[in-house]
């Protein structure tokens, strides 16, 4: 069916609308109380149908490049929204804001019902009507628990208690010793006390933690005093500093959000008690074509998702949005209770939002100093990339002959290499494609939970290329790959540092360019770092592949029955799950015996 058909039979019904280009890559995905309205209000349909010109021209480019259309229908405006977040994330399409900070913030939290109770971390609501918590923490908040077991006479661990018997933590003074001695209930309230009011006052909580330093630093105990002094750093960093006090036990967790032409800042800021607690910020890329008012829409339902949090403050925000009432109706349901999204006009909650609003825009000052995107709009234009690629994955597989193998995933995002997301992954195929298909694949299937990046890189030539560009197609999702092969000398690759010339393959292109050029060198930069990571997996699993095989060796089991069984089932967790009989069909019944006893 033609474009125009489409869209003049759409129903009078909620759903959510996908537009492709000529090309099949997914342009935009957008909600809607009524399709047919919604969508019609893109267009013109006389003398023949183009953009409404009284889109902006932003808009209006995207509605150009429109070649086709999808639609879903659901059952009310709320179902839209929720399918529309859900879809931007997996799918990433090229007009649409995609946040990738989803990530869940500490609480510290302590059980009011136990006898002598004792603070802890979660990121989740526990089910018991005595808990109370403190938080969320962006950065610090495994130091201030920790700062708060330094300086507090506190049950130290979990078990403590269950040992009727006292311990370390008591005789060098960090623990009242309850577990054996007749420690009062009201006694030990009193550290209760002073840990709660550290925790709240984070000003008391480092000027104790400076003084225990510099304490540490006149008895030369040198790597105490520079571990506080890292736990202060870290403590501090997720503060803003600042005078506004409400003098009440107020809560707001507070969102203000600036852009300039191709990138935006989320500032979010939580107060807790009157004061504020923590803080954290968040880098956006912005596409051509973005939608201002998605800004505050995927700031919310990111960091919100569907759970309730701990602690339940209303919503300050710095600026209206048009799906202000229906975020709030949908956070209303997420909570439990009557969620409020408010935007002040006066007095100390729009002092609170200047103060944001000032650190956003600071924070992008420092970013258009400071990042360079030059690199990063070279290679766009290169390859004829969708986005700006500022955030890359970039994969590699390792193995010595069949054995340890292994995948490596390394990130590489606004101009640093994320360790933390880097992801490392057992492989079970055999060949070097087939390992490539595994570690891409197993990649594509957590894209639901892990949103996609704007450009993977693959340590391979055309063939591995091929295959990253079908598994993306089968997915539907909106993602580049470049894929970058080593130079063959006397059919050996050529690794000469400083003279490798590397061949970069695009879908469309082969690039054959000088060693010297600086777009060659960036994309072998993150090759290399992907190689390093999949030879560091690579040699840990082997290590420990070797330990377990010298173990079975001494129970009488050769090397060669061992390759046997690995070439058989993979692994060695998958031999210690095996039936008796499939051991012993393959060696032979003492063999499997011998087997199944060492794992028992």
């Amino acid at each position: 069916m033609r474009l125009k058909e489409k869209i003049q039979q759409l129903p009078n019904k909620p759903g959510v609308y996908q537009y492709f280009d000529k090309d099949g890559h997914l342009l935009y995905v957008g909600k809607a109380k009524n399709l047919a309205n919604r969508v019609k209000s893109y267009w013109q349909f006389t003398p023949k149908l183009t953009a409404n010109p009284q889109l902006s021209l932003r808009i209006a480019k995207m509605i150009h490049q429109t070649a086709s259309m999808e639609y879903i229908v659901v059952n009310s405006e709320h179902d839209a929204l929720i399918l529309e977040n859900s879809l931007i994330k997996q799918l990433n399409p090229k007009y649409n804001i995609l946040l990738r900070d989803d990530k869940t913030y500490p609480y510290i939290y302590i059980d009011n019902a136990q006898d002598f109770p004792r603070f802890a971390i979660t990121r989740k609501i526990i089910n018991s009507k005595d808990i109370t918590y403190y938080g969320p923490y962006s950065v610090g908040a495994r130091d201030i628990l920790d700062a708060i077991y330094d300086i507090c006479k506190l049950v130290q661990k979990k078990g403590c208690l269950q040992s009727k018997k006292l311990c370390l933590y008591y005789q060098i003074g960090k623990c009242l010793g309850p577990c054996e001695l007749p420690i009062t209930k009201e006694r030990y309230a009193k550290e209760v006390a002073l840990a709660t009011k550290l925790i709240k006052n984070k000003k008391m909580l480092l000027k104790k933690l400076q003084e225990k330093m510099e304490l540490y630093a006149e008895e030369l105990r040198f790597e105490e005093a520079a571990k506080l002094r890292d736990t202060i750093e870290r403590i501090e960093r997720s503060h803003i500093k600042s005078d506004i006090d409400f003098a009440t036990h107020e809560n707001y967790d507070i969102f203000a959000i600036e852009h300039v032409q191709k990138r935006a800042v989320v500032v979010k800021i939580f107060m807790r008690h009157g004061k504020i607690i923590s803080s954290s910020h968040e880098y956006i890329h912005l596409n051509e074509g973005f939608d201002g008012n998605e800004l505050y829409s995927r700031a919310l339902l990111g960091f919100y998702r569907d759970q309730k949090p701990p602690i339940v403050a209303p919503i300050l925000i710095a600026n209206d949005f048009t799906d202000r009432e229906l975020i709030e109706s949908h956070l209303t349901k997420v909570f439990g209770k009557k969620a409020q999204i408010i935007i002040p006009q006066r007095g100390k909650k729009k002092d609170l939002l200047a103060l944001a609003k000032l650190n956003a825009n600071e924070l992008l000052k420092k970013d258009r100093e400071t990042l360079d995107t030059k690199i990063l709009q070279e290679i766009q234009i290169l390859c004829k990339l969708q986005k700006l690629p500022s955030r890359v994955e970039v994969f590699d597989n390792s193995h010595m002959s069949g054995v340890a193998t292994v995948g490596a995933m390394v990130v590489y995002e606004d101009a640093k290499f994320e360790k933390s997301a880097y992801r490392t992954y057992h492989l079970d195929a055999k060949d070097e494609y087939a390992q490539m298909r595994e570690t891409l694949t197993r990649r594509a299937n957590s894209f639901a939970k892990n949103a996609p990046p704007d450009l993977w890189i693959i340590d391979g030539g055309a063939t591995l290329l091929k295959l990253a560009l079908d598994i993306v197609h089968s997915c539907g999702i909106n993602l580049d790959v470049i894929a970058i092969a080593k130079e063959k000398v006397d059919a050996k690759a050529h690794r000469a540092k400083g003279k490798a010339r590397d061949i970069l393959y695009t879908k469309d292109t082969i690039f054959r360019l000088q060693p010297s050029d600086k777009r060659l060198q960036w994309v072998q930069n993150l090759r290399d770092e992907a190689h390093r990571a999949a030879i560091a997996f690579h040699k840990k699993t082997k290590l420990k592949l070797d330990q377990e095989s010298k173990l079975l060796c001494l129970h009488g089991i050769s090397q060669a029955k061992i390759q046997k069984l690995l070439n058989h089932y993979g692994t060695f967790e998958a031999i210690k799950d095996a039936p008796f009989e499939d051991i012993s069909s393959l060696l032979n019944t003492k063999d499997a015996e011998t087997i199944k006893s060492f794992y028992k």
